[in-house]
């Protein structure tokens, strides 16, 4: 019955060639098939450990109801305590032997490809990313390379700005305060939503409307991360329409208009006579700025604010020396703000308590109708004029 057996099990236990292992072949490690049959428990190494690469090292144990010539149940014993039926056994011998050798798995070339790819990809996206916000951004530089810095004499600018001034001068005269102050709010309120978005690379449109409408009187820094001047410019006059009177207001704008443009323009034309240059100023008042340009400010203002006063109807009229010494006043105070702004011009730090802020700076488009606006009620208390005088209808006409 035991030979019985065995030549069974050697019809089963084939190599991975299909050849039979013999009754006198030795197995894998040398053991003979009588040893085999012969053996109630001897180990064996199963041909899928060979071609896997791994030893499985298991046990055949014949039952005793095999000697006593019962049916054969055998079972494999595996290291790792499972057992199974022969015929499970002999499946899996079967698989073993018509299987082919497993090779190490090597990483998939076509895997390794799409994730090179897939990086070069995310590289390229975010190149992508990087290079239009860089073109983006090349926009305004591209218009700052067209413009000039604020030492240039750039009259275009000096003359946009003083037409501007004037119009909002008379504006703000003529049409009443409880209109013209909200109107200038929503201005305002505009400027800076455009100035808080035209860096921004989704809008760098903006820049080129900006651009379009004010051209050559941009000055350089205006393109370079800083605010333009027409936002201090509106917000400077909606101020001072609020705060003071009519024709308080109305000389403050005026200065802004008269008084900035032309103190800029003489300080220019005279920047070559060094002992009339501040340079570093006291304590940063007036740095970079010159006496010269400020008295040519001041005296350019009191031809306009002479005239503006002759033609206002006084109560009891002043003569004209008190009409001469306030238009030098007004001219003086519109000059005088207008060198107290350091340049370059103080700006606020990129960041306060640790959250940023935008880029606002002390300009004098904000400083000079303000602090004017002022000075000329403080004239008109000291000659007690009415803080409600009334100018001609068209202000000089």
């Amino acid at each position: 019955m035991q030979i019985v057996i065995g030549l069974l099990l050697s019809l089963l236990l084939q190599n991975a060639d299909g050849k039979v292992w013999q009754p006198n072949s030795p197995l894998h490690h040398g053991v003979m098939l009588k040893d085999f049959v012969n053996s109630r428990s001897l180990p064996i190494t199963s041909p899928s450990g060979t071609s896997a690469g791994r030893t499985t090292t298991s046990a055949i144990l014949v039952s005793d109801d095999v000697a006593r010539g019962g049916h054969a149940n055998v079972k494999i014993a595996r290291d790792e305590e499972e057992t199974e039926t022969v015929e499970d056994f002999v499946d899996t011998i079967a698989k073993d032997a018509t299987a082919t050798p497993q090779v190490e798995e090597q990483p998939n070339n076509d895997k390794v490809k799409a994730i090179s790819v897939d990086h070069t990809t995310d590289n390229d996206h975010v190149k992508g990313r990087k290079k239009k916000a860089t073109s983006s951004a090349s926009r305004s530089s591209k218009i700052a390379k067209k413009l000039k810095n604020r030492n240039h004499l750039n009259l275009q600018r000096k003359g946009i700005h003083a037409t501007l001034g004037l119009f909002f001068a008379a504006v703000n005269y003529v049409v009443p305060k409880k209109t013209f102050v909200p109107v200038m709010i929503g201005v305002s309120s505009l400027a800076l939503v455009i100035e808080l978005l035209r860096y921004r690379k989704e809008f760098q449109w903006l820049n080129d409307i900006v651009f379009y409408i004010a051209g050559k009187g941009l000055r350089k820094h205006e393109m370079e991360g800083k605010f333009s001047g027409i936002f201090y410019f509106v917000f400077g006059v909606t101020l001072s329409a609020a705060l003071y009177s009519k024709p308080c207001s109305t000389l403050g704008i005026i200065q802004l208009a008269l008084a900035d443009p032309s103190a800029s323009y003489f300080g220019t034309k005279t920047k070559h006579v060094y002992w009339s240059r501040i340079e570093n100023g006291f304590g940063g008042f007036g740095r970079n700025k010159g006496i010269l340009g400020f008295l040519g400010g001041a005296l350019f203002c009191v031809p306009f604010n002479y005239r503006l006063l002759s033609l206002a109807k006084f109560a009891s009229p002043p003569a004209r020396a008190t009409l001469a010494l306030a238009s030098l006043a007004f001219g003086l105070a519109g000059a005088f703000a207008d060198l107290a702004v350091p340049t370059p011009v103080l700006t606020l730090p990129k960041r306060i308590f640790g959250r940023r802020v935008p880029p606002f700076h002390v300009d004098d488009n904000f400083v000079v109708p303000v602090f004017s606006g002022f000075a000329c009620t403080q004239v008109f208390k000291v000659l007690s004029w009415s803080q409600e005088l009334e100018f001609a209808k068209y202000l000089w006409f």
